[in-house]
C-alpha cells in the first residue's frame, strides 16, 4: 500500500497477488479508505475482517473500499416487528429459504432501481466475486418466495459472529422486510451478535437499525 491522498488518508492498494492487506483503523481518515486492488477472495475476506467493504468501481476500474465513520448496525434481538409486518408474515403465504438461489438474489439486487442512484454499484465483477465467496461458504442469501417465485431477499457475508449485509431487493410489498426479519431470527438461533448494515438507510432505521461510531464497530468486530 501507499498513501495516495495524505490529507484525507486515502490509500492505493498494492496490486501484487500475494499482498491483500488493508489500512488499519489508525491509518484511516474519512469514509473512503482505499482504492485499487482486485476481487481476489482473500482480499475480500481481509477487507471485511478489517472493517471495510467495496462499494463501487470507478471509470478507471479502481475498486473503492469504504469504512464509514458512522456505521449502521442492528442487534438481532432489537428488530422492530410492526403489527402490519407481523400480519404480512402470518398471512401472505411467504416461504423463506436460505442459500437456495444465491446467484438469482444478487442479480435481483443489481437490477433494482433505487432512489438517488442512476445505476447500481453491483456490476458483473461484484456478482462474480460474491458468487465465488458463496461457493466458498462465506457469502449467504436469504430468499423469500411467493407462489414458488422469488419475490425478495438479501445477501451478505458471515464474519465470525457478525453478518455483514450487502444488499436486498423486493418485487412485492414487504418482501425484503420479511427477509430481514428472518435473517434476525436465524442470527438469534446461531448466536450471531450483530448485523452490519454499513451506511444509514431510512428503510433499515424503521426496522431498528441505528448508527454507531467506527471505533465502536471495530471493538465489536475485534471481539468476534
Amino acid at each position: 500500500m501507499k498513501l495516495l491522498d495524505k490529507r484525507n488518508k486515502v490509500w492505493l492498494l498494492n496490486e501484487k497477488d500475494d499482498d491483500f492487506s488493508f489500512p488499519k483503523l489508525e491509518q484511516m481518515g474519512g469514509d473512503l479508505v482505499a482504492i485499487g486492488g482486485d476481487f481476489h477472495p482473500q482480499r475480500l475476506i481481509n477487507a471485511y475482517y478489517g472493517g471495510l467493504f467495496p462499494w463501487f468501481i470507478d471509470d478507471y476500474n479502481y475498486i473503492h473500499w469504504y469504512s464509514p465513520q458512522k456505521r449502521m448496525v442492528l442487534k438481532p434481538n432489537e428488530f422492530k416487528l410492526s403489527k402490519s409486518l407481523r400480519k404480512t408474515i402470518e398471512k401472505n403465504g411467504f416461504v423463506v429459504k436460505l442459500n437456495s438461489n444465491f446467484t438469482e438474489v444478487i442479480k435481483s439486487c443489481s437490477s433494482i432501481k433505487r432512489k438517488h442512484e442512476d445505476e447500481t454499484w453491483i456490476s458483473e465483477e461484484f456478482i462474480e466475486a460474491y458468487t465465488n465467496l458463496h461457493n466458498l461458504g462465506i457469502a449467504n442469501s436469504v430468499e423469500v418466495y411467493l407462489d414458488e417465485k422469488l419475490v425478495g431477499g438479501l445477501y451478505g457475508l458471515l464474519i465470525d459472529d457478525i453478518f455483514c449485509g450487502e444488499s436486498m431487493f423486493s418485487y412485492v410489498n414487504d418482501a425484503s422486510k420479511v427477509a430481514f426479519f428472518y435473517l434476525c431470527q436465524i442470527a438469534l438461533e446461531k448466536n450471531i451478535k450483530l448485523i452490519d448494515c454499513q451506511v444509514y438507510n431510512s428503510h433499515l432505521a424503521s426496522l431498528g437499525a441505528y448508527e454507531i461510531d467506527r471505533v465502536e464497530y471495530f471493538k465489536l468486530l475485534n471481539n468476534s
